[in-house]
């Protein structure tokens, strides 16, 4: 469920075509290494979502777990986000919902070929201090 989070996901995924990612998720309210970012939870979720999609030209489906599990209470939030990085559609409970949108596939080449133009405009030989192996730790600060 941690993969909405992470860039390199969906860019593998908007490269190899995907129109509509569908990811769950079990989200607690509470963080316990960090509790100071308990008030984002919401916030960091679907930023997480709407950037993977824009930035890719996909529509996301993100499902989230509501309510109570081993002690947590969960975020729910499930949301619907077009290729543009709207919410089409999102739970407004803490509760189990069901949410409905429209989804036009055809908008996904529309993004893809007017706004981030792969071919055109991406520099893969630039990224590779992200896709060089790890050489260990950084260095303490």
């Amino acid at each position: 469920c941690n993969d909405r989070r992470w860039p390199e996901t969906w860019r593998v995924l908007g490269l190899g075509g995907a129109e509509l990612v569908c990811l769950g998720y079990n989200t607690p309210i509470h963080f316990a290494p960090a509790p100071e970012h308990d008030h984002l939870q919401y916030f960091h979720n679907e930023l997480s979502v709407q950037a993977g999609c824009y930035q890719n030209g996909t529509w996301g489906v993100a499902v989230a777990k509501a309510g109570l599990e081993e002690g947590s209470v969960l975020i729910g939030g499930s949301l619907i986000v077009a290729p543009t990085g709207e919410i089409v559609a999102r739970a407004t409970t803490s509760g189990d919902e069901v949410i409905t949108a429209e989804v036009d596939l055809d908008r996904c080449a529309e993004i893809r070929a007017n706004v981030f133009n792969f071919e055109e405009h991406r520099q893969p030989q630039d990224y590779l201090p992200i896709t060089a192996p790890r050489t260990g730790r950084r260095a303490a600060e």
